[in-house]
């Protein structure tokens, strides 16, 4: 007949007192309590490891820190570990580490992870931005917490004095930003479920507004203010040349030398510097080159071709254009983004094939094919266009100083 064992009571464990050699005290389906002759009591989970069949023992803790209803709910979870063949000193080691790595996974350092990723679909400045942003508002706070341990009450938090302050843009970036590093931290395994998702409901949307913009019978203004602006040359010839070359303010304020080929008269964007990460080739007109003959004076010795006033190895930061234009008088009137829209309007006006526009302001569609074909036959046809859209801003230049024409130019070389 199998012997019974008799449970323990917890008088028993609390009066055990200890002998010269250490004895236990079993409970029974493998709990004990050892007793040490120092008198320490220690609780232990003798079983059978799966598999290997060798018998071994499991700590569980001390008592007091650990009461005897508590060993016996570890032994309840460890006895159903065993019934599925999981071993559960290892599945306890296992859960430690994966523990230990949690911690370790701080919203900082996550969110650096995530972004190498993002850099390979946005621009580097771009990703320079949304990082500031992040060391900005966020990581003060968070930066340092377990990403697992990030809340939406938390973030909210941390948000709600941005939005009370009225920039519900930025609010609007940081949660899109915080999402998105929350959802690459599902995707990696990180954590199992994003706890930010709908948080952004918690704020205020803002207002869509559309980049100021002039309209094209307003570009003699433009044109007749930067003639008689109190800027530099190269700041002058950086915002023709994002003019007449319909870029984005990124995109001209770090135009390379190594870019242009003057052979062909054109000008080849790398994919890392496009904001849309592909390539982009455009044609460059009679204007466009005048400019970079002005420039050729100023920088040849530099890499870039609107380099920064303090550090010739670096180019002009992309905020430069939009500066010039705020001193100039056109705040919230003119932003340098919003000259591509003067142009396409003024090309959608004069009646160019709505693709062929599209081409030339690097836009990418949702069609692979289109877009490849955009980039290559469409080429030649962007010829025509950007030669009109430089003829056309010089006539708006007409009385004035246009750096970019035969005119401006004689003027800035006998200056």
């Amino acid at each position: 007949m199998a012997r019974i064992t008799k449970p323990l009571t917890h008088t028993e464990v609390k009066q055990a007192k200890p002998k010269n050699k250490e004895f236990n005290l079993v409970d029974g389906s493998g709990l004990a309590l050892r007793i040490k002759p120092n008198g320490s009591k220690l609780w232990l989970f003798n079983y059978v490891r799966p598999y290997t069949k060798k018998r071994t023992s499991l700590s569980f803790g001390s008592f007091p820190e650990v009461s005897l209803a508590e060993a016996r709910d570890k032994r309840k979870v460890a006895r159903e570990l065993l019934a599925r063949d999981i071993d559960p000193k290892e599945h306890r080691d296992e859960q430690s580490r994966l523990k230990d790595i949690a911690h370790n996974n701080t919203l900082e350092y996550i969110a650096a992870k995530w972004l190498e990723v993002k850099k390979t679909t946005v621009s580097a400045d771009h990703a320079i931005d949304t990082w500031r942003s992040l060391e900005l508002h966020l990581f003060p706070t968070l930066g340092k917490i377990p990403i697992h341990k990030i809340t939406a009450v938390k973030t909210i938090e941390v948000i709600e004095p941005i939005a009370a302050s009225g920039s519900l843009e930025t609010v609007k970036r940081l949660c899109q930003r915080i999402n998105e590093i929350m959802v690459y931290a599902v995707n990696s395994g990180i954590i199992s479920s994003n706890p930010l998702a709908g948080f952004r409901n918690a704020f205020q949307h803002p207002k869509k507004q559309h980049l100021p913009t002039l309209e094209p019978s307003q570009l003699p203004t433009l044109m007749a203010t930067l003639s008689q602006a109190s800027i530099k040359i190269t700041t002058r010839c950086l915002i023709e040349w994002q003019l007449h070359t319909m870029v984005r303010p990124s995109e001209a304020a770090g135009t390379r030398w190594d870019e242009i080929d003057f052979d062909n008269s054109l000008w080849n964007i790398p994919a890392e510097r496009m904001k849309t990460k592909k390539a982009h080739t455009l044609p460059l007109t009679p204007q466009s080159l005048a400019l970079l003959e002005v420039m050729n004076a100023i920088s040849s010795k530099s890499e870039f071709i609107f380099p920064s006033d303090r550090n010739i190895r670096k180019h002009s930061h992309p905020q430069t254009a939009n500066t010039a234009l705020k001193r100039m008088g056109f705040d919230k009137k003119l932003v340098a983004h919003g000259m591509r829209s003067m142009a396409s309007t003024a090309l959608n006006e004069q009646g160019f094939d709505g693709d062929v526009i599209e081409a030339a302001l690097a836009h990418v569609g949702k069609n692979e094919v289109r877009n490849a074909y955009n980039r290559t036959d469409y080429l030649e046809r962007r010829k025509p266009v950007m030669i009109w859209w430089s003829e056309y801003i010089e006539k708006a230049s007409t009385g004035n100083l246009s750096v970019a024409s035969k005119k401006g130019l004689q003027l800035v070389n006998h200056g």
